[in-house]
């Protein structure tokens, strides 16, 4: 059901016996956040006035001297989640003190460069469709402390855990590396995906597809394309989707890109493509069918790659999905077909189909600041009119070493894409769309992580030195 205004909710909240509305918002890691208020006081000053909370709970957000903000719910957004009878809307962050969205609200920054595309007059409307991939496991143990660290994670599409035996004993084993679309009984995941893509649907997102990805326990779910602030309102809608419906099979889902060593890793690819007048603005006679526009716009993409590696890859877990060997893209190229480059050109013959997708993002990503780091990249190409260069129309995981060490490749590591985006920043705060205090603010949290991760021995640390 479609809303438009706070009148059609409160109407529908009463029509339908809702018991409580349910206030959501990301913080800068990307985490949802949620308050659930009882209907009975949600009134038309909740949605002119907001809802004020503590920003200095928050990582990376307030001070405890100057904690307040407020959530003003937007009511387009609103929708009724299944499980329980509750309405759900996701909302902007605002500054009490100045009236005006917080500068430091991933969505609010989405919101800002859509609103800049239209400023310049090249596009009115940025299209965006994810491919979120994620791991579901029967079992998922992990902690750390002073004198032990630990994590095991079984799934019992592979013999790796004999806890698992019964379970394991109802399907065929899934070997290494094996399972992209694999069917059933082998995937075991296919009713639960099932499930998952009916709660999206009952929730007004749209699923493309749902499938079984090469990793044992590893799916992906490509939901349709959509505008890029309500795109990134779906990719967060369907994290969430997806853990509490794995939660109700007795099993814990995860976005992190690498959980298993030696297996492919979990990625989010995103197809961007922009449109004025309801006309498709990438499809033209260049390269591959494409406009000398979207050309510029992955030069921006390919130019500032490390930069953007600290907004779209910005978990140190990450870089173990951007090595070699796992299907990653690590090589900063583009390529028609190709999916060994970092920007694919999907093969169509539809001037509207024309786009371009970028296969280094993952889905412990924040979609609002991915989304629109990615967009800044490509504006930067097209207002400064970047080549992008030659096209590798070949298998870049089989280059030569020699030819392998002349293509610029993705961060190493998290440190290279913070150090990158520190350096790298002014593309992404033309029209205000970023600012210096956000950009501050992201970097010294993942250096945060970054340092307690340092700090700590780990398990294949005590193997490789113990005996030393």
């Amino acid at each position: 059901m479609a809303f438009k205004s706070p009148a059609d909710i409160l109407k529908f909240v009463k029509d339908n016996d809702i018991q409580e509305v349910v206030f959501s918002f990301t913080d800068i890691d990307g985490a949802l956040h949620v308050v659930n208020y009882a209907s009975s006081v949600v009134n038309a000053k909740t949605f002119s006035e907001g809802v004020m909370f503590d920003g200095s709970s928050l990582k990376g957000w307030r001070q405890i001297n100057e904690s307040e903000l407020a959530l003003h719910p937007d009511p387009t957004t609103a929708r009724v989640d299944p499980s329980v009878p509750t309405l759900k809307i996701i909302c902007n962050i605002t500054d009490p003190g100045t009236g005006k969205i917080y500068n430091r609200d991933p969505r609010g920054v989405a919101k800002r460069a859509e609103a800049f595309v239209k400023d310049t007059g090249i596009a009115d409307k940025v299209v965006v469709g994810p491919e979120p991939e994620f791991f579901v496991f029967d079992h998922a143990t992990y902690g750390v402390d002073p004198h032990s660290s630990f994590s095991n994670v079984a799934s019992s599409e592979c013999p790796n855990s004999d806890e698992l035996y019964e379970r394991r004993g109802l399907s065929h084993h899934m070997e290494a590396n094996g399972g992209y679309l694999a069917s059933s009984p082998r995937d075991l995941g296919a009713e639960m995906r099932s499930k998952m893509m009916a709660a999206l649907k009952s929730m007004d997102v749209i699923v493309e597809k749902h499938h079984h990805e090469t990793a044992p326990g590893q799916h992906e779910i490509g939901i349709k394309y959509n505008t890029l602030v309500r795109s990134a309102d779906e990719v967060q809608i369907l994290k969430d989707v997806v853990k509490n419906v794995a939660k109700s099979y007795g099993r814990s889902a995860t976005f992190m890109p690498k959980p298993d060593y030696n297996e492919n890793g979990s990625g989010m690819h995103l197809h961007y493509s922009m449109w004025k007048s309801d006309k498709p603005l990438f499809a033209g006679d260049g390269y591959a069918g494409l406009s000398e526009l979207c050309l510029w716009f992955t030069g921006g993409v390919k130019k500032h790659i490390k930069a953007l590696n600290a907004l779209t890859n910005p978990s140190t877990n990450s870089y173990r999905r951007l090595v070699p060997g796992f299907e990653a893209p690590v090589l900063v190229a583009h390529s028609s077909g190709n999916r060994s480059a970092a920007c694919r050109i999907p093969w169509t013959t539809l001037a509207e189909s024309k786009r371009v997708e970028c296969r280094f993002p993952d889905p412990a990503a924040n979609p609002y600041l991915a989304y629109a780091g990615i967009l800044m990249a490509g504006m930067d190409g097209i207002l400064n009119q970047i080549d992008p260069g030659e096209a590798m129309d070949k298998d870049l995981y089989k280059l030569p070493p020699t030819e392998r060490k002349m293509i610029p490749h993705v961060c190493a590591s998290l440190r290279e894409a913070l150090d990158n985006l520190d350096k790298d920043r002014d593309f992404l705060k033309v029209g205000g769309v970023f600012d210096d205090d956000l950009i501050d603010a992201y970097i010294e949290l993942k250096k945060e992580e970054i340092e307690w991760l340092e700090k700590r021995p780990t398990p294949g640390e005590f193997v490789k030195y113990y005996s030393v």
